[in-house]
């Protein structure tokens, strides 16, 4: 049998999808607006815990060929949503489909069979097997996995040979290469994140999605994981992923969905979102006591994030609060 690229999906005829600037959204922007191409569609999908709604999604439509971030505070319902979507959990109701099909009820290795793939939080790599192990176990149509076959190396030695080829190359892009033969459980957090997206690829899917790829991961890798995304788009993937650092949302994202308190409260390009009223509120909503609506609460609230450490607010990095917001907000009030 040939080997067969990792990168099947066929891009359009004459489309860059690294340039492409054709509109997203069909008509006004918002929470549950239309796309022009999406992969993905899910209506009303709901999940609730103890008598709290997890996620309420009326209507989402995720673009295809796009890179979309999924943000919202701690609690919204990202993972959660993440989970229903690829059949790790079971909705109350609602329905989804994936390129046309519908995955209601559909096992979650089925859903990746059809392309439609993720990464967890916490990376679920095998850590007592090697590397390249965990890149083989990552690929599918491996006749030897039936007892019946297993002892028949003619039967499934050819399809092995080119799984192992496909993942030599996948570990050389993602310069793990020299890693191969180690165990995964000695590669440091972020190298684990770029071996868990190289698995994924395995499968040669269309849609990759990354449940925040860049938590835990050290300075020096990050930069290598936002062009390994980037990447994905390039060669024709459509991206989904989780992430609380707005500076790595507005550099890789060409859409943003905001969840709030399992409702999609906002979305649109990121420079749109990240001045919506409805995102503000939902980062900024633990500053209760914090009277937003008076120019000295918006002042007040610049000063106690400024003075949280771990807080962007006051740095070049700003990108919840957009200055023009603030400025608009105190020269209304100080009109009045």
């Amino acid at each position: 049998m040939s080997h067969v690229s990792h990168t099947e999906v066929a891009p359009e005829e004459g489309v860059n999808y690294m340039t492409d600037e054709r509109p997203i959204a069909e008509g006004e922007i918002g929470p549950g607006c239309k796309k022009r191409d999406p992969i993905v569609i899910a209506r009303d999908v709901t999940r609730s815990f103890g008598g709290i709604n997890a996620v309420d999604v009326e209507y989402l439509e995720i673009p295809r060929h796009k890179i979309t971030a999924l943000i919202g505070p701690n609690g919204a319902g990202k993972t959660t949503l993440f989970n229903l979507l690829t059949g790790f959990d079971i909705p109350q109701s609602g329905t989804w489909e994936f390129d046309g099909r519908n995955l209601a009820g559909v096992s979650s290795y089925k859903v990746a069979r059809m392309g439609m793939v993720r990464t967890f939080q916490l990376t679920k790599v095998m850590g007592k097997l090697t590397v390249m192990e965990n890149m083989r176990l990552g690929a599918s149509r491996q006749q030897g996995e039936l007892l019946r076959n297993a002892l028949f190396k003619a039967i499934w030695g050819g399809r092995e040979k080119e799984i192992t080829e496909q993942a030599d190359a996948l570990l050389v892009k993602f310069k793990l290469d020299a890693k191969k033969d180690d165990y995964a459980a000695s590669l440091s957090g972020g190298q684990r994140k770029l071996l868990e997206m190289a698995r994924a690829l395995m499968v040669q899917p269309k849609l990759v999605m990354l449940d925040e790829p860049m938590a835990g991961v050290n300075p020096a890798l990050t930069q290598s994981l936002l062009d390994h995304i980037k990447n994905l788009k390039a060669e024709g993937m459509t991206v989904l992923f989780v992430e609380h650092d707005m500076h790595v949302v507005r550099h890789i994202a060409d859409w943003v969905v905001v969840m709030a308190e399992g409702k999609i409260v906002s979305e649109g390009p990121p420079g749109v979102v990240m001045k919506d009223p409805a995102v503000i509120d939902a980062y900024l909503g633990a500053h209760h006591d914090v009277d937003l609506g008076a120019a000295e609460g918006i002042r007040e609230l610049e000063a106690v994030l400024e003075a949280d450490e771990e807080s962007i607010v006051g740095t070049e990095d700003a990108g919840i609060i957009a200055p023009e917001v603030v400025v608009s907000g105190l020269e209304e009030e100080d009109r009045k």
